[in-house]
């Protein structure tokens, strides 16, 4: 006899509970992994498409922007070919990212075999203030022995621009594979739950997932995750953290920065110690709040001895940071309430000097020819009427996050 929906139900949230016990996520270092930058879709994608194209087993690829264009058009005719063979695929996309293409996209790629969920698709005549709590980490995972993790989403570069957009991913390989890869299940799994007319989404039967063989020369990594059920602060601790430990030098590049009190108390106190931070952030405007929002911080960081550099020859999405000589980050979260307060993030923390100086190579090459500084004077030739719409888009986008950001169903 079948088993009915509610005791189907209970099976389900049984294993979700049992399963939260690894608690992956929270900043466990690893040694002996390998992890590779890679910089801009122009080496991310290749790398990409080479790895589905190997996949035997299984792939799982996550993302908050998956569109219908040459690039997303590339990845998912790779994908369905991956089906075709016999590889388990399985892909999420957040509700409000993918928009309309997303719905498209699980109509067409379930007769091909390839599995999709969609991250709290939009219902926007049902006023709920969990949906905006979005998905918007970006993993891949290739039978559970490679996994891609940074900023990049599945979107061509933007016509008529000079470059790419400056973000960046890491490969990696080694026994970080394992926390990231037990995520990536956890989460299609949580999202299988409501689907009772559909068998089970394959899950460990024992806590865990195989643990990978360290990498010879490794290095020591970690897996940084947030939500709002386990991992509330992880990525922001890991940052402040850091910063209070940092004796020599800061540069962290970031796409939208308007960091709280915390952050930049961490910042100004380290500069404040002789330490030189830097800061890339975004020089043109994309999206017009948080654009402005984060010029009513600059005074005061300028003031505190912050150099502060803006990324003019395409659009900035680069989330990442180096600290000293051996501290790198790379991953999806901003440093601004969205990213820190409601989304779900995923970033990798890397201990090695090498992985750092590359990094750093990279940021100070943008900052020397890509950007332009902003100083004190820059910001007296600001009109009064510009710094007054500053400050509201400040005010607008602290206020509004914090009052979303208090529902507690997450």
């Amino acid at each position: 006899m079948s088993q009915n929906p509610g005791a189907r139900l209970q099976e389900r949230i049984a294993r979700l509970t049992r399963a939260r016990l690894g608690l992956p996520g929270r900043g466990q270092f690893t040694d002996g992994n390998r992890i590779r930058l890679l910089s801009t879709g122009q080496e991310y994608f290749p790398q990409l498409l080479r790895a589905i194209a190997a996949a035997h087993r299984s792939i799982h690829l996550e993302a908050y922007l998956y569109e219908d264009d040459p690039v997303g058009r590339q990845v998912t005719e790779a994908l369905v070919q991956a089906a075709g063979r016999g590889v388990q695929v399985h892909l999420i996309i957040d509700g409000f990212g993918g928009g309309e293409h997303v719905r498209r996209l699980a109509r067409e790629l379930l007769p091909h075999g390839v599995q999709i969920r969609i991250y709290r698709p939009e219902r926007w005549w049902r006023v709920q203030r969990r949906l905006f709590r979005r998905l918007h980490r970006k993993l891949v995972v290739i039978d559970q022995t490679l996994a891609f993790v940074g900023g990049i989403n599945v979107i061509a570069e933007p016509a008529n621009e000079p470059g790419p957009r400056l973000d960046f991913a890491v490969a990696c390989e080694g026994p970080i594979v394992s926390p990231i890869t037990l995520s990536a299940e956890r989460l299609w799994w949580t999202l299988s739950l409501p689907r009772l007319s559909e068998p089970a989404a394959p899950f460990p039967r024992r806590l865990g997932l195989p643990t990978q063989q360290p990498v010879r020369g490794g290095v020591r990594a970690a897996l940084l995750l947030r939500d709002n059920l386990l991992h509330r602060r992880t990525i922001e601790r890991a940052y402040t953290e850091a910063l209070a430990a940092a004796r020599r030098d800061v540069l962290i590049a970031n796409a939208y920065f308007i960091p709280g009190r915390r952050f930049r108390t961490a910042l100004l106190e380290a500069a404040r110690r002789g330490v030189r931070v830097r800061l890339l952030l975004q020089g043109r405007v994309e999206h017009v709040v948080q654009f402005f929002a984060q010029h009513a911080l600059y005074g005061q960081l300028l003031a505190g001895g912050i150099t502060i550099h803006l990324y003019t020859r395409s659009f900035l999405h680069a989330k990442a940071a180096v600290i000293d000589d051996e501290w790198a980050t790379v991953g999806s979260s901003n440093l601004d309430p969205y990213s820190l307060l409601m989304a779900r993030e995923a970033n990798v923390l890397v201990r090695d000097s090498a992985f750092s100086a590359a990094l750093r190579t990279r940021l100070e090459q943008a900052i020397a020819a890509e950007s332009v500084q902003f100083g004190a004077e820059d910001l007296v030739r600001r009109s009064w009427l510009t710094r007054v719409f500053d400050w509201i888009a400040f005010g607008f986008t602290r206020v509004a996050i914090a009052v979303i950001a208090q529902d507690r169903h997450y």
